[in-house]
């Protein structure tokens, strides 16, 4: 039998993402080891009942041992988990994290593990659900899905190479961007649209007569609320890392949504608004037509 793609892996974070990553590179026998590092005993020992890891540990032992160290926390936890490893992380290890912004996540490996930092590839992995901890973790979460790696300039071919066949061989198709590039694009794609789901999700719930809405809601409202359950702190971190991008596509919302007000108030323009929500229908149309890459 030939020999695992990652001998030892380390997941800095054992919910959704981190055992999710694990349980795909199991499920294709493409990984040896699992050792689980995090911050909670509880969801690690459930992680271990699971099979998602093999050993709890911490940072130290994860540094000492694994090929591969994968961090899948909030953002705001990159720093002190790349303090904390700076000293003790072994020059042949690679790591590399689940983030959902890049360009602060690089600057903090390249402040804090100085040269080290092209020991760092940061990641992310466009998949997910509202749903969190290890039981919910998915093996096929990242099959067809996209997965974006942001290297850095100087960064190893050699180690580039071993972290899209880890990917490759969880089933996802791997897109090599800028750091800068990807938190534009995901500010309008992922972290506007959780934006305005929570902001709606919290007037409606604030609304006097909340209870009769939300026992008169269906499908489209399930739909379109649906990303609001995610994870607070994860989602906090999100913004503020990325805020100004964020703010950017706030700015053009508000426009998008004043031009469509505008076809309502007043004497109304029929035309106008029939319009403005055909373009968008057929641009949803399309875009839902497409294979997701």
């Amino acid at each position: 039998m030939s020999q695992a793609l990652v001998q030892v892996l380390a997941v800095v974070g054992t919910g959704l993402i981190g055992g999710s990553f694990a349980a795909a590179l199991r499920r294709v026998g493409q990984v040896g080891r699992v050792l689980g590092v995090g911050r909670n005993p509880v969801s690690l020992q459930r992680a271990r009942d699971l099979g998602l890891i093999d050993e709890i540990a911490d940072l130290s032992q994860a540094a000492a041992e694994a090929d591969l160290i994968f961090l899948a926390t909030p953002v705001g936890a990159m720093a002190p988990i790349l303090r904390d490893l700076a000293p003790i992380l072994r020059p042949e290890t690679l790591v590399t994290d689940a983030g959902s912004t890049k360009a602060d996540v690089a600057r903090l490996a390249q402040d804090i593990l100085g040269d080290r930092h092209t020991q760092f590839i940061p990641g992310h992995p466009i998949a997910g659900s509202e749903m969190t901890g290890p039981e919910a973790a998915d093996p096929m979460l990242y099959h067809g899905r996209k997965v974006v790696l942001t290297p850095f300039d100087e960064t190893p071919g050699v180690l580039q190479h071993r972290l899209i066949r880890a990917w490759e061989a969880c089933g996802a198709r791997v897109a090599l961007m800028t750091p800068e590039a990807h938190d534009r694009a995901l500010a309008a794609v992922s972290h506007v649209p959780h934006f305005l789901a929570a902001a709606y999700m919290a007037g409606i719930v604030r609304a006097d007569d909340a209870d009769t809405r939300l026992n008169l809601a269906g499908t489209g409202f399930r739909d379109f609320t649906r990303i609001a359950a995610g994870s607070a702190e994860v989602w906090r971190d999100i913004f503020l890392s990325n805020r100004a991008a964020v703010l950017r596509e706030l700015d053009g919302f508000e426009q998008a949504l004043r031009l469509l007000r505008a076809s309502l108030e007043g004497d109304s323009d029929p035309a106008a608004l029939e319009a403005q929500l055909e373009q968008a229908a057929l641009a949803r149309r399309f875009w839902g037509g497409r294979s997701q890459m």
